[in-house]
């Protein structure tokens, strides 16, 4: 191992997070309009003592994170199937590549870190070999016996166990080696201990909480929510069918004797959900950043397009709150393929699937969508943006 006096963060976001609810992991989910963990690699990266920054993710989930981090600078690690697995792989990552002297352990869901709490951890390494933020238990404890109340449990000497927690580097990951991997440990404090070496409480901090729930995520939403404000933006789209052309509608391809014809694939339902976020942050259309006389478009996958306009939410901070999407065509049925693409547009925007609705309609065989010429979309989105912005 090299020997240094660098501090480095593990940001572990390796886990699924069912218990939050929806198709995104939690760690991915937009919290005011920027992901949960963005929030916390942001919070990390301002501390000044901290030196490199490293994210454990699952496996597949690496080019979401690129996604939300952008240009950061973050590195990322393979994890596990647990939690101490995955903590394991980074600091043995870290090791065999630049080491480090002292290394903070975060979990991703607890995105909003003072500072202050990063101080108190590594000015008491300078006593033990870890550290770890506490809160004392303000409740009352009681145990439960079929469903009836119990004794009361002394509160006094209890406490709530915060992260990021804080080791000399060497020590931590010695400890993790000599771990029984029959056993799963509930943090890396308790790893540290089971080593034989003391681990000091500092204070924690009330705005260090944990997103667990679904009630977590309303809650944070609700105490940001008066910095943001709603807008909505509107797009419509169409394009003609014809005969050897590959028919894709919501960013799937649909089985169909015809498909729609464009300079790109066409995909009139991805192309108005384009135009309505485009909108809505009054930044053009589609025809503005993606111009047809542009040759680099010709063929070009509407997902592209799509990601673009994610990407430009994101850039102002922003929040997709919601997408309507309208198919309007005679044939192909929409209704087999519905699911599949909510899926697929949610993936691409990164939101979880009960913000996208996705229905169809028909002209009553009335006009071009009506002759079965050509296939048209309109698009509601409903944004929320920095109220500034």
């Amino acid at each position: 191992m090299i020997e240094n006096d660098k501090t480095v963060a593990l940001l572990v976001a390796a886990g699924q997070g069912n218990r939050a609810g929806g198709d995104t992991p939690k760690q991915f989910r937009l919290v005011a309009g920027k992901a949960v963990l963005a929030h916390a690699y942001d919070a990390l990266a301002s501390h000044g003592a901290i030196d490199a920054i490293h994210i454990v993710l699952g496996a597949g989930q690496e080019g979401t994170a690129r996604k939300l981090l952008g240009d950061r600078g973050a590195s990322f690690i393979k994890g596990a199937d647990s939690r101490r697995g995955s903590v394991r792989a980074g600091l043995e990552s870290i090791a065999a590549t630049d080491g480090a002297a002292r290394v903070l352990i975060h979990d991703a869901a607890r995105p909003f870190l003072p500072s202050a709490v990063i101080d108190r951890l590594l000015g008491a390494l300078d006593e033990a070999e870890g550290a770890i933020p506490v809160l004392p238990v303000a409740d009352t404890l009681v145990r439960g016996m079929d469903g009836r109340m119990a004794d009361g449990v002394p509160r006094d000497a209890l406490f709530r166990v915060q992260t990021p927690q804080a080791f000399r580097f060497d020590t931590i990951i010695a400890a993790h080696r000599s771990w029984d991997i029959t056993r799963e440990a509930t943090d890396d404090a308790q790893i540290l201990r089971a080593a034989g070496h003391d681990v000091i409480m500092v204070d924690g901090d009330e705005g260090l909480e944990k997103l667990t729930y679904p009630q977590d995520f309303a809650r944070v939403e609700a105490r940001l929510a008066p910095t943001m404000t709603v807008r909505v933006g509107m797009g419509y789209d169409v394009h003609r069918l014809a005969a050897d052309e590959e028919l894709w509608l919501g960013g799937v391809l649909v089985p169909h004797d015809r498909g729609l014809a464009g300079h790109s694939d066409a995909d009139v339902a991805l192309h108005a959900i384009v135009d309505a976020l485009l909108g809505a942050l009054a930044e053009g259309d589609i025809g503005s950043h993606f111009p047809p006389s542009d040759a680099q478009w010709r063929g070009a996958s509407s997902d592209r397009f799509l990601a673009y306009a994610g990407d430009r939410v994101a850039a102002r901070s922003g929040r997709i709150d919601h997408i309507d999407l309208t198919i309007i065509c005679e044939a192909p049925k929409i209704g087999p393929h519905r699911d599949a693409m909510r899926t697929r547009i949610a993936s691409i925007l990164a939101v979880p699937i009960d913000r996208i609705s996705v229905k169809a309609t028909t002209t009553e065989r009335l006009g071009f969508a009506g002759r079965r010429e050509g296939i048209a979309a309109q698009a509601v989105a409903t944004l929320s943006l920095p109220a500034l912005s």
